[in-house]
């Protein structure tokens, strides 16, 4: 069984910074694509960034680009994302997801297995 359990949300002033992390039991995450996605209020879920097995990486576009970046812990089995200069905007529950293949895409229904979810909330 599949299980993802997602740490490190909290409460940040803008232009501060989280490290979120990403535990997974019942699979490699080295194997997999593994993924971080965000859904704010009243919004869909949202493709944040993602990692495949060879260790490409993808962000969504220009709005976390070059602020967050995605790792994965090979020895831990945990995927990671480093959230710097994090604005308002940024706030939303951030989840973990995995892929059933090696690849990473920006849609939310190629992953089955998901986290619960921890809250990023970033103040003005």
């Amino acid at each position: 069984q599949v299980q993802l359990l997602e740490s490190g949300g909290g409460l940040v002033q803008a232009g501060g910074s989280l490290r979120l992390s990403c535990a997974a039991s019942g699979r490699t995450v080295s194997n997999y694509g593994m993924a971080w996605f965000r859904q704010a209020p009243g919004k869909e879920r949202e493709f944040v960034a993602g990692i495949s097995r060879n260790g490409g990486t993808i962000y969504d576009g220009d709005s976390v680009k070059g602020r967050f970046a995605i790792s994965r812990d090979n020895a831990k089995n945990t995927v990671t994302l480093q959230m710097n200069s994090l604005k308002p905007e940024d706030t939303a529950v951030y989840y973990c997801a995995t892929a059933t293949t090696g690849w990473i895409t920006r849609i939310a229904d190629d992953y089955p297995y998901w986290g619960q979810g921890t809250q990023v909330t970033v103040s003005a």
